[in-house]
């Protein structure tokens, strides 16, 4: 049977504005508005799951959805960096900020490296394949924007690089089905547009949250 998976990246909050490592926060009141018109956008599913930041509970709220924390959809570690602005690290460390971004077995900041983070999400959907896929259950999780990435990146066998090269923006769903290893992508739907605007995109850089 098939397994279905479907992502929501979380609404917007003040550290995706800011460009923030790892920069968890509550929902800014923009965000919590446009995560509330978009809850009759969500897709049912057997099973809802939620990443433990205060912004991806925020939005599953707003979303209307009954969620389960699942620290295993916890965003990627950043160590001694998380919170902190890319402009400031950047500035302060800026041959470690240029190792992180070009080796992906490097973890400067004493978190987990660009293919450790991968693999551990990696795990985690071969968890759901196994646990629902002779079901064909329907998962549905909010989570961080980078564990999308590293869902795609996983999902599509693709060299860990290419994470930097896939944007994901705020409320949008990625959906994922397959069995035995074998995935279809669809992803970047718009929940819910704001009429005349299109869907809002973070002025952040993708990898920051």
């Amino acid at each position: 049977m098939t397994v279905q998976v479907m992502l929501i990246s979380p609404a917007f909050n003040a550290a995706l504005r800011e460009a923030r490592f790892d920069g968890d926060a509550p929902l800014d009141v923009a965000g919590v508005r446009q995560a509330r018109s978009a809850a009759a956008a969500v897709p049912e599913a057997d099973r809802c799951v939620r990443g433990p930041s205060e912004r991806c509970a925020g939005t599953a709220d707003a979303l209307g959805l009954r969620a389960e924390p699942e620290l295993a959809l916890r965003g990627w570690d950043m160590g001694r960096w998380s919170g902190q602005r890319l402009a400031t690290v950047s500035a302060s460390e800026p041959d470690a900020v240029a190792a992180w971004m070009t080796d992906p077995s490097a973890a400067p900041h004493g978190g987990e490296s660009l293919l450790e983070f991968c693999a551990r999400v990696g795990r985690l959907l071969d968890s759901l394949e196994s646990r629902d896929g002779n079901r064909g259950g329907r998962v549905l999780g909010v989570v961080e924007p980078a564990v999308v990435r590293a869902v795609i990146v996983r999902a599509l066998a693709l060299p860990a690089e290419a994470f930097w090269r896939l944007d994901v923006a705020p409320l949008t769903l990625t959906g994922l089905s397959g069995r035995s290893g074998r995935w279809n992508l669809r992803c970047g739907q718009p929940l819910s547009p704001a009429p005349g605007t299109g869907s809002p995109r973070s002025a952040a850089m993708p990898w920051a949250n």
